[in-house]
């Protein structure tokens, strides 16, 4: 695990403007991406994540439009996800600003695309962001989904992560559908298993819905820590958190 704990707030960019549902439905408008992502910058966060959950054709322009206006006010790592298939596209959005690349579905249908992207631009720019939900059948009793969590594949979470690790996967954004947007806490199971069978950073998603919530996730495995919904609203502020890490002796950036 890395020495400094990082606070990572997650915008959901679709059509421009930062959306927010509850287990990746019923989404709702939060507000400009730009103006949010310099909100949290101000506030002290470590990195941002903006994932295109609309990641159509038609949307990529405004997506890479978000990219650039933010990396011009904003100056802490930046990672963008969200219909990148190919190491063209992750050429463009780091053109346009973007530090590290999220990998998703793309990597499920051809895993060699892994390799291609780390072997371009290094492992450190790539994370692999996996959609994981319980399933009973699986050997690690997780399985990875895609399209937002609405599509079951039938590859199994833990050897998932560990064959993209092989690959050239730098990180892992380790994101439980069950727990997203419920404001019940993190899966620490989840993130334990994950630590487990990973020898690179993790990064704990889905759940967080208040300050007591983060420093479990630490305590499981992670290395970092996202949210979305608690700082959108203005329930939490990133000193919120690393204010509930550091009392518990957890060291933050």
């Amino acid at each position: 695990m890395s020495l400094a704990v990082r606070v990572i707030p997650c915008l959901d960019v679709a059509a421009g403007r930062v959306v927010k549902g509850v287990n990746f439905l019923n989404l709702r408008d939060q507000g400009d991406p730009v103006e949010l992502a310099e909100r949290y910058f101000q506030q002290g966060a470590d990195e941002l994540t903006f994932l295109d959950v609309k990641a159509t054709v038609d949307n990529r322009d405004t997506m890479y439009d978000v990219v650039r206006a933010t990396a011009e006010k904003v100056f802490i790592p930046l990672t963008v996800g969200g219909g990148i298939r190919s190491v063209e596209d992750v050429a463009k959005l780091q053109a346009h600003g973007a530090d590290k690349i999220g990998i998703n579905s793309a990597a499920i249908a051809r895993p060699a695309l892994i390799g291609e992207i780390a072997d371009r631009f290094g492992a450190q720019l790539v994370v692999l962001s996996l959609d994981i939900t319980r399933d009973p059948g699986m050997p690690s009793g997780f399985v990875v989904t895609t399209h937002g969590g609405r599509t079951k594949t039938t590859i199994d979470a833990v050897a998932w992560a560990r064959e993209a690790v092989e690959r050239g996967a730098g990180e892992l954004l380790v994101n439980s559908i069950d727990a997203d947007g419920t404001k019940t806490g993190f899966d620490l199971e989840l993130i334990t298993l994950m630590r487990e069978n990973a020898a690179v950073p993790v990064i704990a998603s889905g759940g967080a819905g208040a300050a007591e919530h983060f420093p479990p996730a630490i305590r499981a495995g992670a290395d970092a820590v996202l949210a979305a919904s608690v700082f959108h609203s203005g329930q939490l502020s990133i000193s919120d958190v690393k204010q509930s890490l550091s009392s518990e002796g957890i060291e933050v950036r």
